[in-house]
């Protein structure tokens, strides 16, 4: 094989594994899209059965990673400097909107001492969404450093703290079940504000 066809052949092999991984990519994407969209119908069952502020904050940052990942789809399927450049900015926007959410759902339910009732479709529902969201997540980040895709490592980030707040709510959720700790899920879920507003701020300014 002469040089020009072995180059010809590696950048053919190259372009195959790119293209792969693309699909790849775009299939975390669909499948986020579409466990949040359930989510968010099972979610609005549960809270308004057990009158839970909690879970209806969760449906709320369902719709957040769907607008996330929609970005990430829209990027990955015709990617540019420019276009790059602008989903960044959007999954940025996304991270602080998730966190300033976070921040006033804490504050009303701390401020009005509000007492959700027990709910075991929504425990059932936190649980497997923490599994499913974490292993979204390292699909994710996997995937996007072999693309070299910061918009897709970005948007990874906002599923894995998707996760960490699936994991908050079960935890206050399963505490309130057990110990009739009301106050245990609004601060469980502060704990997230803090990296939400440092992945946000530098998706804006990469």
């Amino acid at each position: 094989m002469s040089p020009t066809a072995g180059a010809a052949a590696t950048m053919q092999c190259v372009g195959a594994d790119r293209s792969s991984l693309l699909r790849h990519g775009l299939r975390l994407e669909y499948a986020t899209l579409g466990w949040n969209a359930v989510g968010i119908a099972v979610l609005g069952v549960a809270a308004i059965a057990a009158r839970s502020v909690a879970l209806a904050g969760f449906g709320l940052d369902s719709l957040i990673e769907i607008g996330a990942s929609t970005i990430v789809v829209w990027e990955l399927s015709g990617a540019n400097a420019e276009r790059e450049r602008r989903a960044l900015r959007m999954v940025g926007i996304a991270f602080l909107a998730l966190a300033a959410y976070l921040v006033i759902q804490a504050a009303v339910v701390l401020a009005v001492r509000h007492h959700a009732a027990h709910s075991p479709l929504g425990i059932a529902w936190t649980a497997a969404s923490a599994v499913v969201m974490f292993g979204l997540a390292a699909g994710k980040a996997r995937t996007g450093r072999a693309l070299g895709n910061p918009v897709l490592l970005c948007e990874g980030r906002v599923t894995l703290v998707d996760g960490l707040l699936a994991t908050s709510v079960l935890a206050g959720l399963a505490l309130n079940a057990a110990l009739g700790w009301w106050w245990a899920d609004p601060l469980a879920g502060l704990v997230i504000v803090a990296y939400g507003i440092r992945e946000g701020l530098g998706a804006l300014r990469h």
